[in-house]
């Protein structure tokens, strides 16, 4: 019931097909005469004439009823003559029902339905402006079934069949109807209607039913209407046109539904596979399922074509002029590029449909024909048409929205275009929009309009990401199967560049394994060792402007290596993009990456490979000003002194008005230049001030080589005195000036950052924003200068090890031979050694401070740098206790006072000492006589306690020697005893084993003799037999009678044993005898008068494993022969196996024959044979 089971299927009769007009006879009689006589005319209504006015003539003459009229008219229109059809409902109204107005309310029904009928096939508008001019809307028609229906109502307002061609009236009314809250009042009037229908019907009108739930489907009522339809269903399953089960699919679609809504539509077609909606809705639905699918999917091109060709093409060659086939070909024209039928089609949709939403596709249809055709306004007017179509405004039709912001675009209106975007975006988060406003805000951020400011630069900046990263999101999410955009992934890359370095790469190597995917499986390398060297030869297939760009960032990385082979990669690529097409041009693209490879080779320390690129370059492009350039940089690397400084003057009277030229110049000039106390007359001051008043005031370079040119200056002031210091002070905030104008002009610009904390620091003091602003810069410049200011800040903060950190970090940035930064980590090393009191970082600060004068011997301060920890680590040794120090560590440190002291003097004769003449001859002097001495005596103490020390410690290991050679001494004792036990008892255990095995040997014999005493000789024969023994004969009671059943030796007759009768003819009770065996001298203790029963018991053969190997002691105890004891009625003792025996004196009463020995029952094993001395065939009784 639910998709449309119960609709006749499973009936037991077939289900009725009613098809429209079926009820129309093929003849009628019209009666005729004068009522005298019955006569009528036999109008044949299959084969009707081409114009009715005879046979109106004839209904007129005979004053025909108005089922006559209807009838004919019905006939006419049922070929689709309804245009004669109207006109004989209209001369009918004149001449049915002249004196009485209720006859005439059929008449107007009928006709009211006919225009109904002719609005369903009119056009919707005119869009061809060449149109016959005859040719009326569906406005017309609606029209005309408004006046006839408010004529017919002025009769008789209740007449039942009005309220249902009413309800029809306000549907197809609404179709027209673009303002949203009309529509919606339209619809509840036409519901009003149907219900007023069925009320007069009392609810059997099925058609009422059907109408309500069309109108409840286009409220968005989906449940309401799918009710409405399944009732519909269950009480008329013939129903075919309209079929129910059309609307059944429909609501499951909008609900969510969609294969239940195709077995819906599956099964309208099966019961009328002529259906053309079943038909094209099925189409519908396997296009969803493509639509589902990858293009690379096979299961697209088998749902897309079943969808096309098996459903489509069919409804279409049906009915050419049904607008959702029009429109559903109309979309399949477009994504074939066949401008021509898709404008064909998609007029038809527009013109021929009564459905806003197929209207919309028609107009978006239109817009896209327009647009590739670049006719702009055309375009723009149908994309708007087809978003007020489906209501415009906050609901609307997206891709219609969607081009019209295309088209805003093309017509370089990009406000307008991202005001529309984002519209769209609040409204739906849809990915092609996402990605053009995305792409807008990049735009504004790559070229930002004139008199932008950097806050709203960096505000595009962050929404470009964030709509870009929202539609990269997307991508992840399987149902919406979207395919990632590579020209997404690149904006992004750009974007990331100046804030996020390495988001930006994962771009780049995204974009890297999409292309690398997308190159066909014959370019693939078979021979390739691993997936690394594969990888490297198709990245040979990929753009070399991704490759190149790829291998910068492995360049900024320091990934040197890395980049250097993606550079050669890129330039393969080339060549090899080169060949498949000699009209690309790629010769500005392989300079760039020659000049690429070249930077790399320089940075690698290759300046003669780096040289050699650079010239090849330089002959393809000689004007290309940046090899240039770097050419003359290698040179003045290479040759300070001769070729560097020609090839710089040489390069600047060549072009000294480019900017970069000036830069290095102005880098050269502070390499050569003379220090000077007056900036005015620097060389390197007057150079940037020419730069910035000559050339561009807001060079970056100049601005930030003024700042560093103060501040130099400002270091080297002397601040003996007031006056001084605030002239220091002006100086740094001269520089301070020239830092923070270049932060405005780039904000991007780290080293004038730098310069601003170096300022702080050196006037202020401000070591914590001075520290702040070096971590940040940190991230940006990957030069040992942040290093080394950081190991600057991080010792005056006493954070030492962080600082040395800092400086070794410099130290393996290409400056390992620079004396300067080994003269910091030497005084770094000092600073932690004297906070620590540790001799050790003493010698390591000793160490790089000797390095650096190695590295720069005549230079006095290094040389003072050195004494200085010389006479530090005596200090240090001095002030030490005996404990933590050592005579070779003091010794050592002498050496150091006497060569510090030394050198102490030699610099103070220097011309120019580091410090005061006088300062340095104290300390000589100081170390020459305090110090000398303090070490000279603490050696004597150092050496006495290590003297008395060695003492004790030799002591002490001698008497730890002896007391480890005790204790091997004793458990070497330990040992021997412990193996002698074990010897005793293996001999023991030797004897016990030789004795059981004795004691084995003499068993044996006496089974053996045993059985030899068991045969006798028979005396006739001979031979030898076995001994047979008699049957035991239990011991007669008195009163009993025995009798036997057998013989005893084969002679004795069987004797059966009666018990004697009691005189009341009761059996008396028999008296119960118990034995049990008692150990070798019970008797006696029973004779003493002992009334206890004996503890011992006969242990069963299970218990051997417990019993101990058996002695002669035990054998001798276990020699005895029980006694019978006789017990009352009591209780047994509990015990494993109990022993009886039968005397022979018991015997002797019965028998007088051969004596039998006793039988003894009792456990089987070694143990109890050893115990009685019989042997085992006499224990099997």
């Amino acid at each position: 019931m639910a998709n449309g089971l119960s609709n006749g299927r499973h009936s037991p009769e077939p289900a009725l097909k009613v098809a429209r007009f079926s009820h129309i006879p093929s003849t009628i009689d019209i009666p005729v005469g004068d009522g005298q006589a019955e006569e009528a005319v036999e109008v044949d209504l299959e084969k009707l004439q081409d114009d009715p006015a005879e046979l109106l003539g004839l209904l007129e003459a005979e004053n025909a009823a108005k089922g006559y009229w209807i009838t004919i008219a019905l006939a006419y229109a049922k070929p689709g003559l309804v245009d004669l059809a109207v006109d004989i409902i209209t001369r009918g109204l004149g001449f049915v029902g002249r004196g009485k107005a209720d006859e005439k309310l059929a008449l107007y029904n009928c006709l009211c339905w006919l225009h109904l009928l002719k609005a369903r096939e009119a056009p919707r508008m005119k869009l061809d402006a060449k149109a016959d001019p005859d040719v009326k809307t569906k406005d017309h028609y609606l029209r005309a079934a408004t006046a006839i229906l408010n004529d017919a109502s002025r009769i008789s307002p209740s007449y039942a069949p009005l309220f249902l061609a009413r309800g029809v009236l306000c549907l197809l009314r609404a179709t027209l109807i673009q303002d949203q809250t009309e529509k919606t009042e339209m619809l509840r009037q036409a519901i009003k209607c149907f219900d007023d229908s069925l009320r007069n019907t009392k609810q059997r009108n099925m058609f009422a039913v059907l109408g309500r739930s069309r109108a409840l489907y286009s409220l968005g009522r989906y449940a309401d209407a799918l009710t409405g339809y399944q009732k519909v269903l269950e009480n008329a399953p013939e129903m075919s046109d309209p079929d129910p089960r059309i609307g059944i699919g429909c609501c499951f679609w909008a609900l969510g539904y969609k294969d239940d809504a195709q077995y819906a539509w599956q099964r309208a077609l099966e019961l009328n596979p002529q259906s053309k909606v079943a038909i094209t809705l099925l189409g519908l639905y396997h296009l969803n399922v493509s639509n589902q699918c990858s293009p690379s999917d096979p299961k697209f091109q088998i749902e897309y074509k079943s969808a096309m060709m098996g459903y489509a093409q069919k409804a279409f060659k049906i009915d050419s002029n049904m607008p959702l086939v029009c429109s559903t070909f109309g979309t399949y024209f477009t994504n074939a590029k066949d401008w021509k039928r898709a404008d064909i089609v998609a007029r038809r949709a527009v013109e021929l449909t009564d459905i806003n939403a197929i209207a919309s596709d028609g107009w978006y249809l239109l817009g896209r024909a327009a647009h590739e055709e670049e006719d702009l306004a055309r375009a723009n007017d149908f994309y708007s048409r087809a978003d007020q179509a489906r209501g415009g405004d906050d609901r609307g039709f997206i891709p219609a929205k969607f081009g019209v912001a295309q088209i805003k675009v093309l017509q370089n209106d990009l406000a307008g275009a991202k005001f529309r975007l984002e519209k769209i975006v609040q409204q739906s988060k849809n990915a092609e929009a996402l990605a053009l406003l995305g792409a807008l805000y990049a735009e504004e951020a790559f070229s930002p309009p004139p008199g932008s400011t950097p806050e709203e630069i960096r505000a595009s900046v962050r929404k470009a990401i964030g709509t870009l990263e929202s539609v990269r999101v997307g991508w992840k999410d399987p149902k919406k199967n979207s395919i990632p955009d590579s020209s997404i992934l690149l904006k992004l890359a750009r974007l990331y560049e100046a804030e996020n370095v390495e988001r930006s790469f994962q771009c780049l190597q995204q974009v890297e394994e999409m292309e690398l995917e997308d190159l066909p499986d014959e370019l693939r390398p078979e021979d390739a060792e691993d997936e690394a060297a594969a990888r490297a030869v198709l990245r040979e297939h990929l753009p070399p402007q991704l490759t190149n760009n790829i291998a910068c960032f492995h360049y900024k990385a320091e990934k040197y290596s890395q980049a250097r082979e993606l550079f050669q990669t890129a330039a393969s690529a080339c060549a090899r993009l080169k060949e498949k097409d000699a009209t690309i041009d790629t010769g500005a693209l392989l300079v760039t990456i020659m000049y690429n490879l070249a930077r790399t080779h320089e940075a690698e320390g290759k300046l003669d490979d780096a040289k050699t690129i650079l010239e090849s370059v330089l002959q393809q492009q000689p004007d290309y000003a940046a090899a240039k350039l770097r050419l003359t940089y290698i040179a003045l690397r290479q040759s300070p002194g001769e070729e560097g400084p020609k090839a710089m003057a040489k390069l600047y009277e060549a072009d000294p008005a480019n900017m970069e030229v000036r830069a290095l110049y102005g880098w050269y000039i502070r390499k050569a230049k003379k220090k000077t106390a007056n900036v005015a007359e620097d060389q390197e001051q007057r150079h940037y001030k020419h730069s910035l008043q000559n050339h561009d005031k807001h060079d970056g370079y100049s601005l930030t080589g003024m700042g560093n040119l103060y501040l130099a200056t400002a270091r080297e002031m002397p601040r003996n005195n007031d006056q001084e210091k605030d002239k220091r002070k002006r100086m740094y905030e001269r520089a301070i000036e020239f830092f923070d104008k270049a932060i405005q002009l780039d904000p991007n610009n780290a080293y004038a950052a730098q310069g601003v904390g170096i300022a702080m620091v050196e006037d202020k003091k401000d070591y914590a924003t001075a520290l702040q602003i070096f971590t940040k810069v940190k991230e940006s410049i990957k030069d040992a200068s942040v290093h080394i200011n950081l190991g600057h800040i991080n010792c005056e903060l006493k954070q030492y090890s962080r600082g040395i950190e800092n400086y070794e970090a410099a130290l393996a940035k290409d400056r390992s031979h620079d004396p300067q930064v080994l003269a910091c980590l030497g005084r770094a090393w000092l600073l932690r050694g004297k906070q620590d009191k540790n001799p050790t970082f003493m010698k390591t600060s000793l160490d790089y401070s000797q390095r650096a004068l190695d590295l720069a011997p005549d230079q006095i301060h290094f040389q003072f740098n050195v004494a200085f920890v010389q006479i530090q680590i005596a200090q240090l040794l001095y002030s030490l206790p005996e404990t933590q120090r050592t005579l070779e560590e003091v010794e050592v440190a002498a050496k150091g006072l006497d060569a510090a002291i030394d050198s102490f003097s030699a610099i103070a004769k220097s011309p120019n000492p580091p410090f005061p003449r006088n300062d340095i001859e104290q300390r000589a002097n100081m170390g020459r006589n305090t110090m000398r001495k303090q070490l000279e005596r603490a050696m004597q103490g150092q050496r006495e306690y290590e003297e008395k020390n060695a003492a004790r410690l030799r002591q002490a290991k001698e008497t730890r020697e002896a007391e480890i050679k005790k204790r091997e001494e004793e458990k070497r004792k330990m040992e021997e005893e412990v193996e002698e036990r074990k010897r005793v008892l293996a001999e023991e255990r030797q004897k016990m084993q030789e004795r059981d095995r004795e004691l084995a040997a003499m068993r044996q014999e006496e089974v053996e003799k045993k059985k030899e005493e068991d045969f006798s000789v028979d005396e006739e024969t001979g031979e030898k037999r076995k001994r047979t023994k008699r049957a035991p004969v239990k011991r007669k009671k008195k009163g009993d009678v025995v009798e036997s059943d057998g013989e005893l030796d084969g002679d004795s007759p069987a004797r059966r044993s009666r018990s004697a009768t009691q005189p009341d003819g009761e059996d008396a009770p028999r008296r119960k005898k118990k034995r049990k065996l008692e150990r070798k001298g019970a008797a006696k203790e029973k004779e003493v008068g002992s009334k206890f029963k004996s503890s011992e018991r006969v242990v069963d053969s299970d218990e051997d494993d417990d019993i101990p190997m058996l002695n002669d002691d035990v054998e001798e105890d276990m020699d005895v022969v029980p006694d019978v004891v006789e017990e009352e009625d009591e209780a047994p003792v509990s015990r494993r196996k109990t022993t009886r025996v039968v005397d022979e004196d018991e015997d002797e009463d019965e028998d007088q024959g051969d004596v039998q020995p006793a039988v003894v029952e009792t456990a089987t094993g070694d143990d109890a044979v050893g115990a009685v001395g019989e042997g085992p065939d006499e224990m099997d009784v």
